[in-house]
């Protein structure tokens, strides 16, 4: 792990004093942890009292500092991953989002939940996936012209919603060379299929060009459901043997490329997509975009109930989903667009550009973790009143135990947008506007500040309209916050925007004000 030092010395046994010394001096001259385990009793008791003198770690046996080590490594993996915060969108070119929903609306009005595997494919493609070129022939002489257009060789494999398992069936033929081989295919599934699944619907041969990889590593990736956590995305060895295997690791999405490198990392297969034998390296990048764009896919499509891509053929020169097999369900439509999943993702889509009247560019977008330090910096920057208004008592600045509050939000219970602007190639926040949904669940509390250098600049009024639609995208109906009777700037601003106003019967000196959305 990044950042801790363990030593172990039975070299300290001579000369315990000297060594306890120091491992002392190197540890107050570094920043990385120092732990140390003095095996014995008399002969190492000198470097023992020095560490408990200079309040340094320190253990008799190996056991106890090997598990301090791991709950020190296990500390910063959890704040590495608590610090990731995914987007449903993560790449420059964004996914035909409206085609694949349009593809699965199309099913379900056909009352199929099974996608075809050309419907699979094309949601694949949809959504920016390399997949093989297929097509479906319904006949031996449809099948053989196929074949000639794609080019020898060629594999088919029965087209059925009703056949999970193709190979299994015997519907599935490979390396045909030629249009012999490609008529006699055809009957030949048809009557395999017949005999092992006589209850299935066949509906045509589907056919592809043959995929030769010669250093082409055999993956699965897959989309399943849990009644708990929602969507979950798994990985790991594919191929006909992905049972038998069980190599499989798991992650909730959204995903991000720091997430998609631990999910791949937890799987045995990972050793082979590196050199081994005459075996080149895999273009890792490639199997890190299709992980990233099926986190894009279980986001954005709330009726992806299962999918299976297997085999997903990686090389050095990128990834090929060869096979998809896609399980849609109906859900009754949310006003919130990710309230099927467990995690909410960075919500991008509420990340929008203004301009002042003096032309200085604002970007308003979401709060994020790393945005401690710049919060931080806004809340000194602010005058007393300004933060007495805000958080109504006097502080000079946010505890850490408020900044972690602040910038580590639950999107789909609360939101803040956080206007910043660049200067000298650095973000400067300006404002803030942020709520969190009461606890029944149709109405929110507001809280809003503004640099005190941005006042009468319409600021406050932009932030409090992209808040409310926001407030209003999640099916909020009611909008409602306290201001200090004395924050006549505060107040002005909610009269602009139609609240309603009225005195607390509690404290004569805050006033309550509310807005239906």
């Amino acid at each position: 792990m990044d950042g801790v030092l363990a030593i172990l010395t039975p070299q300290a046994m001579t000369k315990p004093l000297e060594s306890a010394q120091a491992m002392i001096e190197l540890s107050n001259s570094h920043s990385k942890p120092l732990l140390t385990c003095w095996m014995g009793e008399t002969q190492v008791a000198e470097g023992r009292n020095a560490f408990a003198q200079a309040h340094k770690p320190h253990f008799r046996t190996p056991e106890p500092a090997v598990e301090v080590f791991s709950h020190l490594s296990a500390y910063y993996r959890n704040q590495k991953l608590l610090m990731q915060m995914p987007g449903p969108f993560s790449h420059h070119v964004e996914p035909d989002v409206e085609s694949a929903r349009l593809i699965i609306e199309g099913a379900m009005q056909e009352h199929r939940k099974v996608l075809t595997e050309m419907e699979s494919k094309s949601l694949l493609s949809a959504f920016n996936i390399p997949v093989a070129k297929t097509m479906v022939a319904h006949s031996p002489n449809e099948a053989l012209l196929i074949a000639q257009q794609l080019g020898f060789p060629v594999a088919m494999k029965v087209n059925s919603p009703d056949v999970t398992h193709k190979s299994d069936a015997g519907g599935v033929l490979l390396n045909l060379n030629n249009a012999h081989e490609v008529r006699a295919a055809y009957q030949r599934i048809h009557d395999n299929v017949e005999r092992n699944r006589p209850a299935a619907r066949v509906d045509g041969i589907s056919i592809e060009p043959m995929i030769v990889k010669p250093n082409g590593r055999e993956l699965m990736i897959g989309v399943t459901n849990d009644p708990v956590f929602g969507p979950v995305i798994t990985f790991g060895a594919g191929g006909t043997t992905v049972e038998i295997m069980g190599d499989r690791a798991v992650a909730l999405p959204p995903l991000n490329s720091f997430l998609v490198r631990e999910l791949i990392q937890e799987t045995r297969i990972a050793k082979m997509l590196g050199a081994f034998r005459n075996m080149v390296p895999v273009n890792m990048d490639a199997l890190e975009e299709v992980l990233l764009r099926v986190s894009e896919m279980v986001c954005e499509l709330p009726l992806l109930k299962e999918m299976d891509i297997n085999p997903l053929i990686l090389d050095e020169n990128g990834a090929l989903a060869a096979d998809a097999r896609v399980v849609v369900e109906y859900r009754q439509p949310n006003a919130d667009r990710y309230a099927h999943m467990a995690i909410y993702p960075y919500p991008t889509q509420l990340v929008s550009r203004w301009q002042l009247a003096d032309g200085t560019d604002i970007t308003i977008r979401p709060i994020r973790p790393e945005d401690a330090e710049l919060v931080q910096t806004f809340v000194r920057g602010l005058s007393e009143e300004s933060k007495y208004f805000r958080y109504m008592n006097s502080m000079q600045e946010l505890t850490e135990t408020m900044l972690v509050r602040f910038t580590q939000i639950d999107y789909s219970r609360e939101m803040a947008l956080i206007a910043v602007t660049l200067e000298q190639d650095k973000e400067i926040q300006l404002g803030v506007a942020r709520f969190a949904i009461n606890p029944d669940g149709n109405s929110c509390e507001f809280a809003l500040v503004v640099a005190d250098g941005m006042e009468g600049k319409g600021l406050g009024q932009k932030l409090m309209g992209l808040l409310m639609e926001a407030a209003r995208s999640k099916g909020l109906s009611l909008i409602e916050g306290e201001v200090l009777s004395n924050n006549h700037n505060m107040l002005k601003l909610m009269t602009r925007l139609g609240f309603t106003i009225k005195t607390s019967e509690e404290d004569q000196g805050i006033m309550k004000v509310s807005q239906s959305l």
